[in-house]
């Protein structure tokens, strides 16, 4: 019992790799073809006129229209959703902004196609429903296209290496619309870790909890709650574990080596089903909340977890543990910094528990002015005042666009992508095999220590 015990507690804190190594569940990295290089910080032809058509016009594709109409050098070319009606409606904020109005294309699940095709289209920019993610955005490759993906871009590992796959093959740029990275507070943190004020970043969580019982009916074809029903694990991981990532220098420095997940019983979301739906469903694939423990090759450790079934305030948790100092966004923003440095007699106190707390808020405003991130610097103001999740969302199309015109790497690559969408498939391997560890493949094939270092581009 005692040996069980061990190997179990050993396992929940991620603990020596090599002592339950023949357990790990391994996962295969396909060959690189050959005459196939990576896309490590890439870099394409300036576009000066960026000459974009969106597909998936529901509930993220018309914002996105919107916040477009305020970056200078944009041409907006084509629209596409299933419904005449939604590109109709689209059109109509073209023209009140003064532009053109775009092509549409509507009528059913394959009219994208005909936009990806498209010679006149630099970018295709993707929001449809999870599950044409990733197969509009190899096509989009494939038609000589860069794209930009909504969250998540990928549910499955045959659809993560196809994108990675494609990127490399066509040379072009396969972009996750993670929009959480831009938070002004997650822009800011990251700049104090660069600038080494925490010292080196240990263990950072994440986390999507929503409870999104007042937007399920809102999902076209009731795509989101289908995915739920049949599938288990953490389904969106992308919002938490981006921002940490980018903090920790996965593939610039580090690389995610294998995660463990465990859930809770699925109540809310059956109770759910049923009382607004007369639905009783009785074989719902995920849980109520799912949690799941990340291994670096540096030795750090990641927690992220997933929750949109019970009534609990929305959190992305978003806390980064360093040697030196501790941020935390969720339910309040706060940093706290090496006490001993800060009063030595103070922090000696062990019975005086403030010794670990926040520093003042004062103290906090004034670290967030003088550690804003240059990006928020420049755009701050115009990103609050066009909005998109209090400007993130604006931040995120305006750095897309900038470094297309610039012919500069993007914030964010397909990697990236792999990385935080890996989650998707491999925590319900981990469930469906009582929590056993799943090892994440290396999506550079090699080149995780090839960059050190996240730079975004000027």
């Amino acid at each position: 019992m005692k040996k069980i015990t061990t190997v179990l507690l050993g396992l929940l804190l991620l603990g020596n790799l090599n002592v339950f190594s023949q357990n790990i569940i391994k996962t295969t990295a396909p060959t690189r073809p050959a005459g196939q290089t990576d896309v490590l910080e890439l870099r394409t032809d300036p576009l000066p006129t960026v000459r974009v058509a969106f597909i998936g016009l529901g509930m993220r594709g018309p914002g996105a229209v919107s916040r477009m109409t305020h970056i200078p050098g944009v041409e907006i070319v084509a629209l596409c959703d299933v419904e005449q009606k939604n590109t109709q409606k689209v059109n109509e904020i073209l023209v009140k902004r003064g532009f053109p109005k775009a092509q549409e294309f509507y009528g059913d699940t394959a009219v994208w196609r005909k936009v990806t095709a498209l010679p006149n289209v630099d970018l295709i920019y993707v929001a449809t429903d999870w599950l044409s993610h990733a197969t509009i955005g190899i096509q989009a490759m494939k038609d000589g296209k860069h794209v930009a993906i909504e969250v998540p871009a990928a549910m499955t590992m045959d659809e993560i290496w196809g994108l990675i796959n494609t990127s490399e093959q066509t040379r072009k740029h396969c972009m996750q619309l993670e929009n959480c990275v831009y938070d002004f507070f997650e822009l800011t943190t990251l700049n104090m870790v660069q600038q080494g004020l925490l010292g080196e970043v240990v263990h950072g969580e994440g986390a999507y909890i929503h409870g999104l019982q007042p937007f399920w009916d809102e999902y076209w074809n009731n795509w989101r709650m289908d995915y739920n029903m049949k599938h288990r694990g953490d389904v969106y991981p992308t919002h938490g574990l981006g921002p940490v990532c980018q903090a920790m220098n996965i593939h610039r420095g580090d690389k995610l080596n294998y995660l463990v997940s465990v859930d809770a019983k699925q109540i809310s979301s059956i109770n759910y089903l049923k009382e607004k739906r007369g639905e009783d469903v009785k074989d719902f694939r995920n849980g109520e909340h799912t949690s799941t423990l990340i291994s670096t090759e540096k030795g750090k450790s990641i927690l992220i977890e997933h929750n949109v079934n019970s009534p609990r305030p929305y959190s992305r948790m978003y806390q980064l543990t360093g040697t030196k100092g501790f941020a935390n966004k969720y339910p309040i923003q706060g940093y706290a910094l090496d006490s001993e440095e800060l009063d030595p007699e103070f922090a000696k106190n062990h019975e005086n528990l403030s010794a670990h707390s926040f520093v003042p808020d004062d103290v906090r405003k004034a670290l967030m002015e003088k550690y804003k991130h240059p990006i928020a610097r420049d755009i701050e103001d115009q990103a609050k005042k066009v909005g998109g999740h209090g400007g993130m969302d604006f931040i995120m199309d305006y750095r897309l666009i900038y470094c297309l015109q610039k012919g500069l790497p993007l914030d964010m690559d397909v990697y990236d992508l792999a990385e935080w969408c890996c989650l998707i498939p491999l925590t319900e391997i981990s469930l469906d095999n009582n929590s056993a560890p799943v090892e994440i493949p290396d999506f550079t094939r090699g080149g995780w220590n090839k960059v050190q270092g996240l730079k975004f581009a000027q």
